[in-house]
């Protein structure tokens, strides 16, 4: 099954209780936004997660703005909300799948594959007349146990190895590892920077801005439309999904598994772990 839903399917499966709805909703800067937002009304059943509280870590010397949580952190909060390794989970935000992404990614590292991101999000849904609520469900606590799936995870150590080893390329084609910056052109050419403290990319590194695996409603394009957008890398190298803090990268490793790619990983602390670290070069422009 595919890694998204559509709401006409999510709606024919509303109530049944093996699944449990996710409201991921947040917005940068304004930290009680999100929760805001799924208090005044959702989608029924929903539960609510936040990006800051429950879906990363306190920020600290390194690893980025939005850490990783701790897996047994996290296992304990998804069991209190009712979830479980039998659980069947759908995610939803109204940022274009990016949060419900890092939920998705999440609960994949921690070993359950039974998670969907909800196309178009919130605002569609209720743009379309879906159903919505104001009432917060009662969970009845569940059992999650994380098995950590380390393989999905590179650290500073792994991308400062590539980076270094990186020959000045104008195509990924042909190469072995490939590291992929997740944010908006300017931001990648280090013309623009309003959230980090140094702005560019980490040299080697190659632009796909992940808002461009979507269409123009939020929806992810198709396996044949994403294996054209990714035509330059190839199908077996080992593919370095970065952004600004972690977040963002993960539409873009949706998108390229969407697309076939089998061995992509996540530099979780990106671009603003890197920077973190003093001796850590940094490329602007076309390089």
């Amino acid at each position: 099954m595919d890694a998204t839903v559509t709401k006409r399917w999510l709606l024919a499966r509303l109530y049944e209780p093996e699944q449990i709805i996710v409201d991921c909703r947040f917005t940068l800067g304004k930290p009680q936004a999100g929760r805001d937002s799924y208090e005044e009304e959702h989608i029924p059943g929903a539960v609510y997660l936040d990006l800051e509280l429950d879906l990363s870590s306190p920020v600290g010397g390194h690893g980025g703005r939005h850490p990783l949580p701790d897996p047994e952190v996290l296992a304990a909060r998804l069991s209190k909300l009712g979830i479980g390794n039998d659980s069947r989970i759908v995610a939803y935000d109204d940022e274009s799948g990016m949060n419900a992404a890092r939920l998705w990614w999440l609960l994949r590292y921690l070993g359950h594959e039974q998670v969907f991101i909800l196309e178009g999000g919130f605002s569609q849904w209720k743009a379309e007349k879906y159903p919505v609520t104001n009432h917060q469900p009662v969970r009845v606590p569940s059992t999650f146990e994380a098995n950590v799936q380390p393989q999905m995870l590179v650290d500073v150590h792994k991308v400062q190895q590539i980076s270094a080893n990186m020959e000045p390329s104008a195509s990924p084609t042909g190469l072995s590892s490939v590291l992929i910056d997740s944010r908006a052109r300017e931001r990648f050419l280090g013309q623009e920077e309003t959230l980090d403290k140094r702005a560019g990319h980490i040299p080697g590194a190659f632009n796909f801005f992940w808002k461009e695996t979507q269409n123009a409603d939020g929806s992810f394009k198709n396996a044949e439309e994403l294996q054209e957008h990714f035509s330059e890398l190839d199908q077996d190298a080992e593919i370095i999904v970065y952004c600004g803090s972690g977040v963002t990268a993960c539409p873009n490793v949706l998108a390229l598994e969407k697309a076939g790619f089998k061995n992509v990983r996540l530099y979780a602390g990106s671009w603003s772990d890197w920077i973190s670290y003093e001796e850590n070069p940094v490329a602007t422009g076309e390089e």
